[in-house]
């Protein structure tokens, strides 16, 4: 594990967040230097904990996939004490995120204003299911729901089928993403100003932003979209296809490619024909040219088209798993798999670090903390707390 400073470095965030969109955002900006706390609630810590099988010595993969780079801290918030413990430690951060339902910790006596009057540099991020106003700001939700209500799972899956959710909890990973960028750009407007802020999002905002040319279209032209399953509603072919003994994806999003997709298929008489000699065309002609290159497509083996497409300078890919994946050299090559130690699971394997930096590298510091590793470390490098008063905080229940 690397001890490089990242560009976040010297930057302390407190973490209230749990699951997945804030772990991730946290997570985030932990790769890229900053010091992660992450309060958890004691004796039963972060939802993911238990979210298994697979667990790997006790720790379930789902924790571990999104909380490197962090430091646990059990604390009842629920308690004077415990809420007297974290104001105390939110006037030491720069970042504190929190993902409960609009006003839960107000409603604990944990008041932004007061935080934020006594540390004015503090940024104060928040991130709900549904945003903070509206008629439908207190209501729970976790990305599958979300992905429902915003409309993916309408658009996700085959016409024929029923909608599908994307495989992986995306909405959650975008939302995360998003409020992550929006801290480090309020860290570098307070270098400006002086003064932190309030940032808000929502998964619900999140996911009507990604929609992107699926909510433009409808916006343009009223039309409800439907579910193309792998194909594209403007671009043809932009799809997967069954070959000889599996399936691949072409990706042909101008005429040039056009013209170097129907030689590279042998079938080079197909750019001129009227039907297909333009997108416009093509997407109007749809049917005919995705069944002439199903047709095709099945005679020969996936490996051989992906190398005459390549060679053709075509984009496109097999429908890989994900051991194919992580086994890929190229994979290895980016550093996209990591291994780090952790003191009971052991070597653990993850996803690497997904941007590099040329000066400032991101990096991974810390494995996945066991619940309440680090109480003590933390309160005596922020609050100065001696061993006596984290005795007794300990004895009274404050930090589990």
């Amino acid at each position: 594990m690397s001890e490089a400073a990242g560009p976040l470095d010297g930057i302390r965030v407190l973490d209230l967040t749990r699951v997945l969109a804030g772990p991730y955002c946290t997570m985030f900006l932990g790769d890229l230097g900053a010091e992660v706390v992450k309060i958890e609630q004691p004796g039963r810590g972060d939802d993911t904990r238990s979210w298994g099988p697979p667990f790997q010595g006790g720790e379930s993969a789902y924790f571990l996939c999104v909380n490197r780079n962090k430091r646990s801290v059990t604390l009842d918030l629920r308690t004077p004490d415990g809420i007297e413990l974290l104001r105390r430690l939110a006037l030491e951060a720069d970042v504190l995120m929190e993902n409960f339902r609009p006003g839960t910790l107000a409603g604990w006596g944990f008041s932004e204003a007061e935080i934020r009057r006594d540390n004015p540099r503090l940024i104060y991020a928040s991130l709900s299911a549904f945003g903070a106003s509206g008629p439908m700001k207190e209501r729970p939700g976790y990305d599958l729901a979300i992905q429902a209500w915003g409309g993916l799972m309408s658009i996700t899956g085959p016409a024929d089928s029923e909608p599908s959710k994307v495989g992986v909890a995306i909405i959650d990973v975008v939302a995360g993403l998003m409020l992550g960028s929006s801290i480090a750009a309020a860290l570098y407007a307070r270098e400006q100003t002086g003064e932190g802020q309030r940032i808000e999002t929502s998964l619900m905002e999140a996911e009507i932003a990604s929609l992107i040319n699926a909510g433009s279209n409808y916006l343009v032209t009223g039309k409800v979209p439907g579910r193309w399953g792998n194909a594209h509603p403007n671009i043809v072919p932009y799809q997967s296809f069954p070959t000889a003994d599996g399936h691949l994806v072409v990706a042909v999003a101008n005429e040039a490619i056009w013209a170097r997709f129907c030689e590279g298929v042998g079938k080079p008489e197909l750019a001129a024909d009227p039907r297909f000699d333009t997108n416009a065309h093509r997407v109007e002609n749809r049917d005919a040219l995705i069944a002439l290159l199903d047709d095709l497509f099945r005679r020969r083996p996936g490996r051989e088209w992906i190398e005459l497409l390549n060679d053709a300078g075509v984009p496109c890919s097999p429908v890989q798993d994900i051991r194919q994946v992580f086994d890929s050299p190229q994979v290895r090559a980016t550093e996209m798999l990591r291994e780090v130690d952790h003191p009971t699971a052991g070597k653990v394997r993850m996803a690497g670090l997904p941007v590099k930096f040329s000066g400032t590298p991101a990096s991974i510091r810390l494995a996945p903390p066991r619940l309440g590793e680090h109480n003590e470390q933390v309160l005596k490098d922020w609050l100065e707390l001696d061993d006596t008063a984290i005795a007794a905080l300990r004895d009274e229940g404050t930090l589990g």
